[in-house]
């Protein structure tokens, strides 16, 4: 890239709330044959030529383990180019700048807010006649105050259109990393979706309140006829209280407040160098009477194309399914967050490793998570400790079971979905290192023991006053630690590697797991003993979890860990009715119970909103949580019947064993991997049970009535 030989500049001035603007103005008289910018920002940035802006990408560079990796964006902008010309590139705070997270303090967050902003570009023009001109930042470029005046990820944008940039000062040089740039490796955040206000009303307490209908990651964007001076200002919620106000009290410290000062005239603006996680906008200030056409919500996220859909006869379930999709796009700009909203907004790991599999099913992210996956590799601690949330902005926390395993359990679950070894090439040291270092830091050969972990986060079963369920840490991270020990023993020997130590402490981890844990005592330990291969009876375990369930009341005690395997134990084990019967049950606690409750994405507790609409806490209550959104794998594999062996990673060839349910009616799932599409469908009548199935590869056909391969093709089956 030529941008290497580019230096780095900053801002000439000291007020930190207000944006620069660098500003490079060139001639070209030449006949222009092409153009092309590479750029980078130690925040994020927006690049104009000649008022235009320079591509879609939103937020860009995009976040990155900024201290060793920075991705470099290139553009091609011939189109833009003329004889005289004006490059203006804005940078904001961004990810790269903002008191992340705001829950807490620490040295490393203030390191990171203190650090100066800067930019890195070279625009290279080639001629017509075959010569070049390579314009590169240096002190040539000026500097001066942008018309944003403020722009944080948490606290939101002010921008001032009455303001135009009149001092501009040299540019100052900046010393900072030329070895951390990078090409541009994962999906760019892109504007995906506009949603039109559904209604402007006046609440009880008499706030003016924008509805979009539906819960979003991205900015509202408004136009309104003013005059100058004239400030439009609202805040974001996800919900209203019982009464029918505006609530954001669970957005803790973050203000998201969007502040604009008019200018004479009509007028269409939205925030540039910041994002939101709404449904609702208060109008804090706003000139006239607002109407909804003036109010349209754009959705941001990572630039992913939709693999998966499904659909059934019950208009419930179809609104989880949506909710689970929106929660995904809502949480993957750039990273997998565990919530857009809160002062929060991070990269956890265990949210990622619970849900990768849906992820790749709903989405092609395959270059999103490898991208992230590096950022992990990066951020590995000297030791192998991998951090709770990855890019690291939680340094001096250590690493939990269930989340660190993100290391291993995210790259060998993207190479079963598209079935390239790639990822595990680049995650292997990584891999081994995260299993080395439980190796290094357990008191005890074969457990986990005397460490810090989340536990069952959120499991029901939680004692009072506790946000860890009931299941025993220990056990947890001990068949996790068993669990990630195999991953590195099948990924070692894909790639030709000799894995014989690793074998050999799979063997001692397995036989000190049966000896410290011979019963179990909770849904969440029967879960994962049998899902992680722990369980010396599978049969016997499962079944017992079967009476647990109906013992309890025939619902769900699990957290963030034992959830998204629930189900899949359940029908692996022959209790696929009662898979059924929990995914199916509307009241708390339940995947319904939020539809019921008038959720449109995934909430982070089961109650967020309670039966009479009070809220579970203002502490930890996001509305656009994802982790539980986990059960659509389940769909996808179990209901519909959609899933592969180990060794078919890619969907080489197909398992088919669809479980259908007639309280349903019908279900419709379709797969798009990288060897075809996949159709699945069943319906349900007087008749008996309609299958069809349309695979692009050889498929073993399991339905009740016995066991079947079929070639590539399209096929109907009737079961009585």
């Amino acid at each position: 890239m030529k941008i290497y030989d580019s230096s780095y500049i900053t801002a000439s001035f000291e007020n930190a709330d207000i944006c620069p603007v660098f500003r490079r103005q060139f001639h070209s008289e030449k006949e222009i044959a092409g153009a092309s910018l590479e750029i980078s920002a130690l925040g994020v940035y927006e690049a104009m030529i000649n008022g235009k802006r320079v591509g879609e990408f939103v937020l860009a560079p995009g976040w990155t383990s900024y201290d060793k990796r920075l991705q470099v964006q290139t553009y091609d902008v011939t189109g833009l180019i003329r004889g005289d010309n004006d490059l203006r590139v804005t940078v904001g705070r961004g990810w790269f700048r903002s008191p992340m997270p705001g829950f807490t303090d620490s040295d490393d967050k203030h390191r990171r807010y203190a650090q100066p902003c800067g930019l890195i570009a070279v625009l290279t023009l080639k001629y017509a006649d075959g010569s070049e001109d390579i314009i590169r930042t240096d002190e040539s470029w000026e500097c001066g105050e942008s018309a944003v005046r403020f722009s944080e990820i948490y606290d939101g944008e002010t921008y001032d259109a009455c303001f135009e940039t009149e001092k501009w000062l040299p540019a100052q040089l900046l010393d900072w990393s030329h070895e951390i740039l990078i090409p541009q490796e994962g999906e760019e955040i892109r504007e995906v979706e506009r949603v039109a206000a559904k209604r402007v009303f006046v609440t009880p307490k008499g706030e003016t309140v924008v509805d979009f209908g539906q819960e979003v990651t991205g900015y509202v964007e408004f136009s309104v006829n003013a005059s100058a001076g004239d400030a439009v200002r609202f805040d974001h919620a996800e919900v209203l209280d019982s009464d029918g106000n505006f609530y954001n009290a669970n957005y803790r410290s973050a203000k998201a407040v969007a502040e604009y000062i008019c200018r004479d005239g009509e007028q269409t603006w939205h925030p540039r160098l910041t994002f939101f996680g709404f449904r609702y906008i208060r109008l804090l200030d706003f000139p006239g009477d607002p109407r909804t056409e003036q109010f349209t919500a754009v959705v941001i996220c990572s630039d992913m194309e939709q693999t998966g859909t499904v659909s059934c006869g019950d208009p419930m379930l179809n609104r989880l399914f949506s909710n689970i999709f929106w929660g995904q796009r809502c949480n993957f700009v750039d990273v997998p967050t565990d919530c857009p909203q809160r002062d929060e907004r991070l990269g956890w790991t265990g949210d990622a490793q619970v849900f990768v599999k849906a992820a790749s099913y709903n989405y092609d992210v395959e270059k999103f998570f490898r991208k992230w996956l590096r950022d992990l590799a990066a951020d590995q601690r000297p030791d192998g400790e991998v951090g709770q949330v990855i890019p690291d902005m939680l340094p001096e926390m250590p690493g939990s079971a269930a989340w660190g395993d993100a290391a291993v359990i995210c790259p060998w679950q993207i190479y079963q979905t598209y079935g390239s070894t790639a990822v595990l090439h680049d995650q292997f040291e990584s891999m081994k290192a995260w299993v080395d270092f439980i190796r290094s830091v357990t008191t005890t050969p074969g457990l986990w023991t005397d460490h810090f972990h989340y536990g069952d986060w959120l499991g029901l079963d939680a004692p009072s006053g506790s946000y860890k369920g009931s299941s025993r840490e220990e056990l947890i991270a001990t068949a996790f630690y068993a669990y990630s020990t195999g991953l590195v023993i099948k990924t070692g020997k894909i790639l030709g590697r000799d894995v014989t130590e690793y074998e050999n402490l799979y063997g001692e981890i397995t036989a000190a797991f049966h000896k410290a844990y011979p019963e179990y005592l909770t849904q969440t330990e029967h879960v994962i003993a049998v899902r992680l291969g722990l369980a010396e009876d599978p049969q016997k375990t499962a079944d017992a979890l079967a009476e647990m369930i109906v013992r309890d009341g025939t619902q769900i005690k699990t957290g963030f860990v034992g959830t998204p395997y629930l189900l899949h134990v359940l029908s692996d084990y022959g209790h696929a009715d009662l898979a059924w019967k929990l995914l199916l049950r509307k009241e708390y606690p339940s995947w319904l119970f939020s539809v019921r409750q008038g959720a449109t994405t995934i909430w982070e507790h089961w109650d967020g909103i309670k039966e009479d609409g009070t809220f579970w806490s203002t502490d930890m209550n996001s509305f656009n949580h994802y982790a539980y959104g986990s059960v659509i794998d389940w769909v996808y594999e179990k209901a519909a019947g959609i899933s592969h062996r180990e060794d078919a990673a890619g969907f080489t060839s197909l398992v088919y064993e669809p479980h259908a349910n007639p309280e349903i009616g019908f279900l419709k799932a379709e797969l798009r991997t990288r060897n075809g599409l996949v159709r699945s469908s069943w319906t349900c009548g007087e008749e008996g049970v309609r299958y069809e199935l349309e695979t692009p590869v050889p498929a073993e056909v399991i339905l009740p009535s016995g066991r079947r391969t079929v070639e590539p093709g399209k096929y109907i089956f009737w079961e009585n």
